[in-house]
């Protein structure tokens, strides 16, 4: 029997996302099998809303593989499920008394990251933080300096041509 070498592993999970199992699964199977930082790139340029939800899952795994002490330019997307969770059961008022069945399915994503030897990264995602810049305080003007900006910024704006007769009869709001 073949020993089989003992895997660094890392699992994230998220529960209860209200999103459609096979909505999801189109986007998971899309990762499955790359690197970490080609995951995360697809990830961020797709169009789909589940991408959202699993980025920020495997960017959840991702820190918690650093706790580990992983190699984070070794890990790859192993394996990940998508799993059917509780359904919200809401109907729909119909003509004659009847009611429709609506059915709002949830989600719950499982991301198990793994490391292999010989995965060199192609990309280098950063995270940029909003940093707050301090406005300094404006010196008061004199009054004729502030008079003298009005009028400037008057003569900046032109003058609108007149509507027609047409455009006011059947403008959308009355002004």
């Amino acid at each position: 029997m073949p020993v089989e070498l003992e895997q660094k592993l890392h699992t994230a999970k998220a529960r209860y996302v209200h999103i459609a199992p096979r909505k999801v699964r189109l986007v998971a199977e899309m990762i499955k099998g790359l690197p970490l930082d080609q995951a995360e790139a697809q990830l961020i340029y797709s169009s789909k809303r589940p991408a959202k939800v699993i980025l920020k899952l495997l960017e959840s795994a991702k820190a918690g593989a650093l706790a580990k002490k992983l190699d984070l330019n070794k890990l790859y997307v192993k394996n990940i499920t998508v799993d059917q969770g509780p359904m919200l059961k809401r109907y729909l008022p119909r003509a004659r008394g009847m009611a429709t069945p609506i059915q709002k399915k949830m989600s719950h994503i499982t991301v198990v990251l793994a490391e292999k030897e010989g995965i060199v990264p192609k990309f280098n995602i950063v995270n940029k933080k909003k940093v707050k810049v301090e406005k300094k305080p404006k010196a008061k003007k004199e009054k004729e300096g502030i008079k003298e900006e009005k009028i400037k910024s008057q003569e900046e704006i032109k003058p609108t041509k007149k509507e027609s007769i047409f455009k006011r009869i059947f403008r959308r709001k009355a002004i």
